[in-house]
């Protein structure tokens, strides 16, 4: 009897939900995003677990390399066949939202149809233009310095702690490179805007204006700093000569994978590449502080976003899958933080005990900045910031090089930058 009981109750349960399945109507999403083979398997897989989850629904997919990604867009932009839900970035996703390509997810938000419960608005800040959030984070980076803890143990010094100084810096790396002959890396040679940006940002002052036009700051005091700092370790041995440190290009060629350099600075998405180059254990550290520091010069950034577009005819569903992509525990260990560390604390710390011991470091860095290490996110680079990027780098390697000295070097990179970033007072 009791068998044949539960064999009506499951039909019952079948019947209820094939009624519900038809009941529902028809839904056809599209969702687009710039990948790679394992994003796109990962992603692939996650919308079919949605469509099993919702019958009702079919998803149809648009992804490519992220070269043809925007140009794709615009022609879909321009043709107004946007898909429904298309994966932003932060360098894009204020010309979207300006062009009024975009939905205002703010109400999603308060009404928790997307629900980001105990999410700290440092991760969502990206993502937000004109006080409304047009972008919903994926996974966030931050910038860090990592290092080779076997080189400290063997130069005899302690880890760096979260509120070590400039001044702590040039000190270890001093008796490091006395005590091992291991020597440090210029400031972020790929970007060394970076690194001052941290610096700066310490003082309260922006990197670029918010206006577009001009550069955040006029006081030097700071980009000199920047500048003698490395003189000082470059003079006396202990910093890489910029021949060297300016031309490596790959994690596997740089002084660090060789056992150069006991650091490299990076984002924390880049750790794993470099550990992987150096083939060793590594360790994670904050940015030093300079001196008289006002906040953390150190921020989070938001690998990338959802949005959904504001000519998409199935918003809510739209946000629906949003949802699940951000929320869903199972659909997150299928996607396993591909785009970055989830913003949704108890996503995170289900796949903190997932990953690698690597990713599991990144994990615990990114946690330990959210504890009072961290600051707003400044707004989007404005146009022409390739160009000031590229005055910055050119300006840093003639100081290292000894072609002019830190004080004349600042005053030409505030002049190049402000001329550079005056071009778009046409443009406003």
């Amino acid at each position: 009897m009791r068998k044949v009981l539960l064999v009506l109750f499951v039909l019952v349960i079948a019947l209820s939900l094939t009624v519900s399945a038809l009941a529902a109507p028809k839904v056809t999403l599209r969702v687009a995003w710039w990948g790679n083979p394992t994003r796109d398997a990962r992603t692939q897989k996650v919308i079919e677990m949605y469509m099993a989850k919702n019958p009702n629904v079919t998803i149809e997919t648009e992804t490519t390399g992220w070269a043809g990604y925007w140009d794709k867009l615009a022609t879909q932009a321009a043709a107004n066949n946007l898909p429904d839900v298309i994966q932003q970035d932060y360098a894009y996703i204020t010309q979207y939202a300006q062009k009024n390509l975009l939905l205002d997810l703010t109400p999603a938000i308060k009404s928790k149809k997307i629900d980001l419960t105990g999410v700290s608005e440092n991760y969502l800040s990206g993502g937000k233009v004109k006080r409304k959030y047009y972008g919903i984070n994926l996974g966030t980076n931050a910038w860090c310095i990592v290092y080779d803890p076997a080189v400290l143990k063997k130069a005899g010094v302690a880890p760096p702690s979260p509120d070590w100084t400039w001044a702590d810096f040039e000190a270890l790396a001093t008796e490091i490179y006395k005590k091992t002959g291991v020597q440090t890396m210029p400031y972020s040679t790929v970007e060394p805007r970076v690194l001052f940006q941290n610096m700066l940002r310490q003082t309260g002052k922006p990197f670029f204006g918010a206006d577009v036009t001009k550069l955040g700051f006029n006081d030097t005091k700071v980009l000199i700093q920047f500048y003698e700092s490395q003189l000082r370790l470059l003079k006396s041995g202990v910093l890489i000569k910029p021949e060297t440190a300016f031309v490596t290009t790959t994690p596997q060629e740089s002084p660090f994978a060789k056992g150069q350099s006991w650091l490299e600075f990076v984002w924390s998405n880049q750790v794993v590449a470099f550990q992987a180059a150096a083939n060793r254990p590594v360790a994670l550290a904050l940015c030093p502080k300079i001196a008289n520091s006002k906040r953390p010069g150190t921020f989070f950034k938001p690998s990338m976003f959802f949005s959904v577009t504001r000519s998409s005819a199935n918003k809510e569903e739209a946000i629906k899958f949003i949802n699940y992509f951000m929320n869903d525990i199972e659909a997150n260990k299928v996607l396993l933080a591909e785009r970055g560390i989830p913003v949704v604390p108890k996503v995170r710390e289900v796949l903190q005990d997932m990953v690698d011991p690597v990713n599991k470091q990144v994990f615990e860095y990114i946690s330990m900045v959210g504890k009072g290490h961290v600051s707003p996110i400044d707004p989007p680079d404005p146009p022409g910031a390739g160009e000031v990027l590229k005055a910055f780098r050119n300006i840093d390697q003639e100081v290292l090089y000894g072609t002019i000295s830190p004080k004349d070097a600042a005053k030409k990179f505030l002049k190049q930058g402000n001329e550079i970033l005056a071009k778009n007072k046409n443009a406003k």
